[in-house]
């Protein structure tokens, strides 16, 4: 039996929050947000219901090989390690860069101080295009301990995966498979390929975490602004 949820407005007329000199202007705009606030967290409620209830997805049968940090040849099946369920990120580093992509790395710098706690729970692994020596050097001048960095040993995975594009760039992304009764299938990965008008191009569910703390500031995040990879000290 599902539960009855009380009504948002209901829930916000319950708040007994008020801010120290605030206008009753404020107040009253600031309790037609929260009923939106409300409505947001249930809706991401409701997604992540739709995702878990997705039919079994589609078998993995590649040949998929990737070298890991020692420089062992491994395979997709290997990367699950114990777990049931393993999530892959393209990192958008291929061989033509010299150093890779600022969005992606700031999504995996706040990724690395989740990713211990992640890991008790699903396999993680971070796969890009470029030579493992590379890979590692990156690791290291960025300090990152937690995650698990692969290269696609033989290209096919960031073909069918994609994670290249046709003409030969990197493409980022999100992938979820599971292993259930010895058969490895995708499970999910993030399709949302466009931006609406005005904003830049973004996913929903939004990974990093960057993008929600500047979504508080009174102008919002700024299209035409994006990380870098070093910042002056």
């Amino acid at each position: 039996m599902t539960e009855t949820l009380l009504p948002a407005a209901e829930l916000a007329a319950r708040n007994p929050v008020r801010i120290l000199n605030e206008s009753a202007e404020y107040r009253a705009a600031r309790q037609k947000l929260l009923i939106e606030e409300y409505e947001l967290r249930r809706l991401t409620e409701r997604v992540a219901e739709m995702r878990r209830a997705l039919p079994p997805g589609a078998p993995v049968t590649g040949d998929y090989r990737f070298i890991a940090e020692d420089g062992r040849e491994v395979s997709f099946a290997a990367l699950f390690g114990d777990h049931r369920t393993l999530a892959i990120y393209n990192y958008m580093f291929g061989p033509q860069r010299a150093r890779p992509c600022p969005m992606c790395t700031n999504l995996l710098g706040a990724l690395e101080g989740n990713a211990n706690d992640v890991m008790q729970q699903m396999a993680l692994a971070v796969v890009a295009r470029s030579p493992i020596e590379k890979l590692n050097a990156w690791k290291k001048e960025r300090g990152w301990k937690a995650l698990q960095l692969y290269s696609d040993a033989n290209g096919n995975w960031s073909r069918d995966y994609h994670a290249v594009g046709d003409d030969g760039g990197d493409i980022p992304g999100l992938h979820v498979f599971t292993r259930r009764d010895g058969t490895i299938r995708h499970f999910w990965s993030g399709e949302m390929t466009e931006g609406d008008p005005g904003q830049d191009p973004r996913g929903a569910p939004e990974l990093a975490p960057l993008w929600h703390m500047l979504d508080m500031r009174p102008e919002g995040r700024a299209p035409d602004w994006y990380p870098d990879l070093d910042y002056p000290k």
